[in-house]
């Protein structure tokens, strides 16, 4: 008999709809104002913490829902803002500076749920609140950079191929080499010019060979440059935990991050502008490190620093730095004492067992890096930063290293996981400035919510009025799918790990509300168009849905591929706009006509009827 229903059709309406009901659920719940209280360089939050949280908030008659410690931090769920901003104030006094106090807003979602990987959409910034920032790369350190690694690169190649030089500089964005005698010029000009094809090279006088950079070198170099920061610091966020970010490109050397949820941007600004790395460096055990802190450093060295404030005479030469390292873990040695696990590429394994194999016997210092912002701007008006180095071990070579070794001289096991995570979330490849700075109240997140749920739930509204009165007992089936339809679309938001819900992206939920019922439309008119025809109910239903098919599915591909176009080139909201589009036309199209299709057949279909309400 016609439109009977499959076991398989049944079963697959059920599993999908259950199964997007289930994940959509945690969004009934909201969310609670909250506090998350993570460990600066020299602190560690422990459980024992928990009291004396507790303890502050009840000095200060502040209420708390509960207080939860989970991966090293402390989240705190207060009952409102304002109680929000009081508990932030009390802890930042009764812990001091050592810890940082952040507001945030996490997921009421009960514990059932979450066993069973359900959690809320992620809501944008616009949606929820948090902070924007515009950051900027520093150009002239990416290019500086470059030029010291090329340097090294120079020197360590001459001398492989015994050609003898006086000198290697760096001048005014490019390298002069100076040499003893015009012989051994030309040979290492043409050698260089061989080896490294991405500079061009010019003679000068006074036996001077001078490399510079090829302009598409330049940008190469500044295109990398900004990829790798916007990876590092989208890794770097990640792993800290603070929310789900967006960050990607902006003009030429400009990079937006945002950070839905986060209300505090003390916290976030730590987090970005932190900039951590390592070099390498040997000990000049050929100078007394006590004429070099009077005022006679030699040429080739430079003093620095170690962490008991004692200076140690070091080689300029970089042996390895940071950028090479692939995988960093935090442990202790055979002696409980905190060190560092360190995996290098494969070019950095070369370039440390190069560097060590001539040395063993000799100390090698472990240089720590950090760039941070000293307040002042340059005539350009950009940030000034200042480069804070510190010897934090010096360690005797005792075989040739390759591209696994550890570092040691760590004052504490919370010392070596922050190292540890920094150098595994990657060294930024230039300092970046904050440029922009704008904080969005979650009060202003809420409006937008409300604002946008209103044009939903009126869009809905209208859509099942009009389906109801214009066709009746089937309008009452199409309303069943579009209600279901925007459960699946919520679901599906729930399940997908990267999908963020805007306010553009709400936009495209109310346009899906409205183009969702346009395949059932096709359909009932089909139906009614063979009710006229005179064809039988039961021939009318098969053959309004088997012919309006065709004509469903190519509309629905044509809006799906522009939206996927959208995705693809889009940037913020566009994208969240398309999403909703795509996640719509997806669901509407399943429930429009297998939904429906079932439900149909389930009334109507297998029996005899002699008239339709449609």
């Amino acid at each position: 008999m016609l439109n009977q229903n499959s076991i398989w059709k049944i079963l697959t309406v059920v599993v999908l709809i259950g199964l997007c009901t289930l994940y959509a659920l945690p969004n009934l719940y909201g969310e609670d104002h909250a506090i998350q209280i993570s460990a600066g360089r020299n602190a560690t939050v422990t459980a024992d913490m928990v009291g004396q949280v507790e303890q502050t908030l009840q000095q200060h008659n502040i209420g708390v829902k509960r207080v939860e410690f989970e991966d090293e931090q402390i989240l705190v769920r207060v009952n409102d803002s304002d109680s929000q901003l009081l508990a932030r104030e009390s802890l930042e006094q009764a812990l001091g500076q050592d810890y940082f106090v952040a507001m945030n807003l996490a997921p009421d979602t009960p514990q059932w749920l979450e066993d069973l990987g359900g959690s809320p959409m992620k809501l944008g910034l616009d949606l929820r609140g948090g902070v924007h920032f515009l950051m900027e790369v520093d150009m002239t350190e990416v290019i500086e950079k470059s030029l010291e690694d090329a340097e090294n690169d120079f020197r360590t190649a001459l001398r492989e191929e015994k050609l003898r030089y006086r000198s290697v500089s760096e001048r005014d964005g490019h390298l002069d080499i100076t040499f003893r005698d015009q012989e051994t010029l030309e040979k290492a000009e043409f050698f260089l010019r061989n080896r490294n094809r991405d500079l061009t090279y010019a003679e000068m006088d006074g036996l001077v060979l001078r490399a510079t950079f090829s302009e598409s070198k330049l940008q190469e170099i500044r295109d990398y440059a900004v990829k790798q920061n916007i990876t590092i610091i989208r890794n770097r966020v990640n792993q800290l935990g603070v929310a789900e970010p967006l960050v990607q490109k902006q003009g030429a050397d400009r990079i937006v991050v945002q950070l839905p949820g986060i209300q505090d941007t003390a916290r976030a600004k730590e987090i970005l502008n932190a900039t951590a790395t390592l070099e390498f460096r040997m000990l000049d055990q050929d100078n007394d490190v006590r004429d070099a802190v009077n005022g006679r450093v030699p040429p080739g060295s430079q003093v620095i620093e170690d962490r008991n404030g004692m200076p140690q005479l070091l080689e300029k030469r970089i042996m390895l730095t940071g950028n090479h390292i692939i995988d960093a873990n935090s442990g202790v040695d055979e002696y409980g004492l905190p060190n560092v696990s360190i995996t290098l590429d494969s070019e950095g394994g070369n370039k440390m067992s190069r560097a060590t194999r001539g040395n063993i016997g000799k100390p090698m210092a472990t240089v720590f890096i950090e760039y941070k912002a000293t307040g002042e701007r340059n005539e350009d008006g950009k940030l000034v930063f200042e480069r804070h180095e510190e010897v934090i071990n010096v360690a005797t070579i005792r075989a040739q290293l390759g591209s696994k070794f550890q570092i040691t001289g760590i004052d504490s096991p919370k010392e070596a996981r922050d190292l540890s995570l920094l150098l595994r979330a990657g060294a930024l490849i230039a300092p970046i400035q904050i440029v922009e700075e704008r904080t969005v109240g979650p009060s202003l997140g809420q409006e937008n919510i409300e604002l946008g749920m209103q044009a939903i739930m009126w869009g809905l509204a209208a859509v099942l009025v009009f389906m109801l009165i214009y066709y009746k007992a089937f309008g009452v089936v199409a309303n069943i799918a579009l209600v279901t339809n925007l459960v699946m679309i919520v679901g599906i938001m729930s399940m997908i790990p990267g999908a963020t819900l805007t306010l553009p992206g709400m936009a495209g939920i109310v346009l899906t509300v409205g183009m969702a019922v346009d395949a059932n439309v096709l359909i009932f008119e089909r139906i009614r168009e063979e009710l006229r025809d005179g064809r039988s109910p039961q021939q009318a239903i098969h053959l309004g849905y088997d012919s309006a098919f065709s004509t469903i599915l190519d509309a629905n591909i044509t809006t799906f591929i522009a939206g996927l176009i959208l995705f693809a080139v889009g940037t913020g909201p566009i994208k969240g706009f398309s999403i909703t589009l795509m996640i719509g036309i997806a669901t509407s199209m399943f429930t429009a006509i297998l939904v429906t299709r079932v439900v149909v057949n389930a009334v109507w279909g297998g029996r005899k009827v002699n008239k339709l309400a449609i």
